[in-house]
């Protein structure tokens, strides 16, 4: 997957701190550690822009107030209408993404449902040609642009899902559940069996800035360690000048684990670990 893959916000979310900065399931190469859920051999001399060493800093400062979160019930009558799933090559490289249940956040139900390209690609374009989107997916055009991207997911062995977020009923979000120990981005990084990666957009504008992001991605991050019991790490490379997107990580229980320099972009290594999923 080589695009920036990322979710743009307004202004940085409002949540207490916690990923690291940028959605980036990368940092520096090499072999994959002696225990696949041991986090502390991945974090690399760092150089950060001002701007992001700030953010940091204030990351560390701030105390996060909890958010109770209602125990997961199953979603409404009607909250899947349309949106049944295709099957992908090989379901058990990501435990079966479209046999997850709903799960509940702060902000709603969030249902992810595979994408359907004659169902979804009308809405996923519209969504790329978004100036903000567009700045860090560099998608935007036709139609087709956005097609072949996720055309290339859809066909491919498994290893990467195309997602639509489906919060109480309405789709709002983009995701990539990929394992991250099989894609192009390993080479960048010290990846680790059964990684697994997450990259997301959220399509309205009315839906960033307030938060959202952030309890979205905690809550899919959470997801994924419940579904994927071999999974002890959820990843993400946002680009470095995502300051608003990586904030959003930090206040979702990532942390920031190196600086990864990919073709594409100079991108920011998230990673919430299974072992610390309690404590940030």
């Amino acid at each position: 997957m080589q695009h920036s893959r990322e979710h743009p916000f307004a202004q940085p979310e409002s949540a207490g701190p916690g990923p690291r900065p940028g959605p980036d399931p990368e940092s520096g190469p090499g072999p994959a550690a002696d225990s696949p859920h041991s986090s502390s051999d991945d974090t690399l001399d760092l150089h950060l822009p001002g701007e992001l060493t700030a953010l940091l800093a204030a990351s560390d400062s701030a105390a996060e107030t909890p958010v109770p979160v209602p125990a997961p019930s199953p979603p409404e009558e009607g909250v899947l209408a349309g949106h049944s799933r295709p099957s992908s090559a090989d379901p058990a490289l990501l435990d079966s993404v479209d046999t997850w249940p709903a799960t509940h956040t702060p902000v709603g139900a969030l249902q992810l449902v595979p994408v359907r390209l004659a169902r979804d690609l009308p809405l996923l374009a519209a969504w790329m040609n978004d100036p903000a989107v567009a700045a860090f997916w560099e998608l935007s055009g036709p139609a087709e642009t956005t097609a072949a991207h996720v055309r290339a997911q859809l066909e491919g062995d498994g290893r990467s899902v195309p997602c639509l977020g489906v919060l109480d009923g309405t789709p709002m979000s983009y995701w990539e559940i990929y394992r991250a120990d099989l894609d192009p981005v390993a080479r960048y990084c010290q990846a680790r069996p059964q990684d697994t990666g997450l990259h997301l957009l959220i399509g309205g504008v009315a839906d960033r800035g307030r938060g959202v992001g952030t309890a979205l991605l905690r809550a899919v991050a959470d997801l994924v360690l419940d579904q994927r019991p071999g999974c002890g790490r959820v990843l993400a490379e946002p680009d470095l000048r995502n300051t608003a997107s990586i904030s959003a990580f930090l206040s979702a229980g990532f942390r920031f684990s190196a600086e990864v320099e990919l073709p594409e972009k100079r991108a920011a290594l998230m990673v919430r670990d299974r072992e610390l999923r309690t404590a940030l």
